[in-house]
């Protein structure tokens, strides 16, 4: 049984995070609705986890001993399809079915619509982290080997239930688990720090037991190590905070809030390919 083959080339992944940014567009600009700002930021980790991070079988999603990625912000649902179909889960026309009525791909991802590669059905915030934690721990007590990553945005960071998958993570000490939050500093309303601040978050991880790490999350070099890092914790569990852009890839939107639940119209589709193909799409 193969599994994905990894891809380690800072210039191969970066061309990759663009192909999937043009995705994200062209299929939220076709449903007319969705969530480009935090999709398009993180094209760069879903990029680096699918292509050179995690053990999976596009052709055998269901493989046992699979790692697990569960999307606890389902909002940016746009990303995971795009990622899934560039790594040969389902073709890439499928896409353009984003949203619409008996697609596969609903606004947030959901296991019993028959898409392949979907781990948990999302849309209430702040569930994804408990969620993960309770596959860390059948993992270990099974004696599985593979790891469970989940991802989180920063405004999500302020449900309680997040703190309190936290403790009991640290408390099992599940070094199989690592935890992304997307740092962009935005929410819906605004600025995080203008909705309910969130800092000092290094040492708030920090103080419930878990081993931190913070990167660039635009930088393909620096997530390459960082994840790197992550996998020679062996005591606790991991989080990395990475620093993104919303709208990132698209100068005339990135750092913008409004954008967090803003689509392109269609007569914009191009002016924001071309914007993408100047910047290249990610940082290198």
């Amino acid at each position: 049984m193969m599994v994905c083959e990894k891809v380690t080339d800072p210039g191969i992944l970066s061309e990759f995070a663009r192909a999937i940014r043009r995705m994200v567009i062209t299929s939220l600009a076709e449903a007319g609705s969705g969530h480009l700002g935090g999709s398009l930021g993180l094209a760069d980790v879903f990029t680096v986890l699918y292509h050179s991070i995690l053990k999976h079988d596009p052709d055998h999603p269901l493989l046992p001993d699979r790692d697990r990625l569960i999307l606890s912000i389902g909002h940016v649902a746009p990303v995971l399809y795009a990622t899934l179909a560039h790594s040969g889960y389902f073709p890439v026309e499928e896409l353009m079915t984003l949203r619409k009525l008996g697609s596969r791909l609903q606004g947030h991802p959901a296991r019993d619509h028959s898409l392949p590669g979907i781990e948990l059905s999302a849309g209430s915030l702040g569930q994804g982290l408990s969620v993960a934690v309770g596959m860390a721990l059948a993992a270990r007590m099974d004696s599985k080997n593979h790891r469970i990553y989940s991802i989180h945005g920063d405004g999500e960071l302020q449900e309680g239930s997040i703190w309190e998958s936290a403790m009991s993570a640290a408390h099992y000490d599940l070094s199989n688990l690592t935890a992304i939050v997307d740092r962009n500093g935005m929410q819906i309303d605004g600025p995080t720090e203008n909705v309910m601040r969130l800092e000092p978050l290094e040492e708030k991880w920090k103080s419930f037991g878990w081993e931190v790490f913070i990167c660039d999350g635009n930088s393909i070099p620096d997530l390459l190590n960082t994840f790197q890092l992550v996998s020679m914790v062996r005591s606790k569990p991991s989080v990395i905070i990475a620093k993104t852009l919303m709208g990132k890839g698209v100068p005339g939107i990135e750092g913008n809030y409004r954008w967090h639940g803003k689509v392109p119209a269609i007569d914009q589709v191009e002016e924001f390919l071309a914007e993408l193909d100047k910047s290249g799409g990610a940082l290198r």
